[in-house]
């Protein structure tokens, strides 16, 4: 019998935003991470459900920051893994 697998939320994270910017199908990107696909569809449909919250509460988190390099991808990108890296991280707090 095998074990269920823990997936780490940046993963999630990035597999979620990946889903979301729509280059690649979820079929393709299930194939790639190795994950099933109504998980990937799950993870999307946590990560749209939570994101007013980071609108209506903010975010500060030690560790994050809009500065960091995030594989020369634009400004909106990084911007979008911070606010999916504090909702799963659980950092979201009033400002």
């Amino acid at each position: 019998m095998s074990s269920r697998k823990h997936h780490a939320p940046e993963c999630k994270a990035k597999v979620a935003l990946e889903a979301l910017q729509g280059e690649q199908t979820v079929a393709e990107l299930a194939s790639r991470f190795g994950i099933p696909p109504t998980m990937i569809h799950s993870w999307k449909r946590v990560l749209l459900e939570g994101a007013s919250g980071v609108f209506e509460r903010g975010c500060r988190k030690s560790g994050h920051s809009l500065a960091q390099p995030c594989g020369g991808r634009g400004s909106h990108a990084k911007r979008g893994d911070f606010i999916v890296l504090c909702l799963l991280s659980g950092g979201v707090t009033p400002l």
